[in-house]
């Protein structure tokens, strides 16, 4: 079956998050995601705190941000995580903001070079490995966890363009695509990370997150365009839907057979009722979504925009 996701997103107060959580937990959401977004909230803070609320949901981080997150500590947090909740979080890295990360004075030359370094020596930590490495970004000496995972968790990166799809789809467990990718980005995203992965690891399955910015109830088209207008996304054909819950499905399904195994609805910023999106999510978008391949005869007309 197609995972189905929800964001909750960090310009939301923190402390809304728990009323969130508790939403998705009750509602039966099959994951649910966090953003570690300068300057807002903090990626492991709210996973930990969401994992401690709940019992069986899946928290996904998409993503942290590798330029301001030592590698070792990055793996002691998640090692810390994985062995109190084992197999409960989906955990995603990538390059970061630019902008973002030259305000904070962590901005590199060679972004690309960095998350390949990071990625071999975070996947090496986590799977027990002791690590020497002195690489153009990571320098480590001698590094083993005390306490690695008792198994060691998929790592998935966030990539966009051709350089950084290839190195995802040959260093990563899985990939991350935004809410700027459209079917047709996902099926040439997709078709790039499959032929960049290892000839040892082809035939395994190999998950694709993607976003989807998604918006219901009377307001719901002008609020997405308002958020994609804000996003300087307004021209890019094919992104983010608005409608009922057939209308949604219906485009989750679309992007499923483009190549995502996982497809997170991201709602607008200014939603109303955070907690109420992720239970129209669970409740009322989740039975129209059996599996990727599935199709919807007679469904209504998907408002695209």
């Amino acid at each position: 079956m197609t995972a189905l996701g929800a964001v909750f997103r960090p310009q939301n107060p923190p402390e809304h998050l728990r009323e969130v959580v508790r939403a998705a937990e009750d509602s039966g959401l099959d994951e649910l995601w966090l953003w570690e977004d300068c300057f807002q909230e903090g990626g492991i803070a709210t996973t930990a705190a969401a994992l401690a609320w709940t019992d069986n949901l899946r928290v996904g981080v998409g993503v942290l941000p590798v330029p301001l997150r030592n590698v070792a500590l990055t793996a002691m947090e998640i090692a810390t995580l994985e062995r109190m909740f084992p197999g409960r979080a989906v955990w995603g890295v990538g390059h970061g903001v630019q902008d973002w990360m030259g305000q904070a004075g962590a901005r590199v030359a060679s972004p690309v070079t960095l998350l390949g370094e990071y990625l071999d020596a975070l996947r090496g930590l986590l799977a027990g490995s002791r690590i020497t490495v002195k690489g153009r970004y990571i320098q480590l000496d001698d590094v083993a966890l005390d306490w690695p995972p008792r198994t060691p968790p998929k790592i998935l990166a966030a990539a966009s363009g051709p350089r950084t799809l290839e190195l995802v789809g040959a260093a990563a467990d899985g990939a991350i695509l935004t809410s700027a990718t459209s079917a047709a980005g996902i099926r040439t995203a997709a078709a790039i990370l499959h032929a960049a992965r290892p000839a040892t690891a082809a035939s395994d399955p190999y998950p694709i997150v993607v976003n989807l910015l998604a918006a219901t109830g009377p307001d719901a088209a002008a609020r997405v365009t308002a958020d994609l207008s804000a996003q300087g996304r307004e021209t890019i054909p094919d992104l983010g839907v608005s409608g009922d819950a057939r209308a949604i499905a219906d485009t989750v399904l679309r992007w499923a057979e483009a190549g995502a195994t996982t497809v997170v609805l991201q709602p607008t910023s200014d939603e109303p009722d955070p907690a109420g999106f992720i239970r129209f999510v669970a409740e009322q978008v989740r039975p129209l979504v059996p599996c990727p391949s599935a199709t919807s005869a007679g469904s209504p007309k998907i408002r695209q925009l």
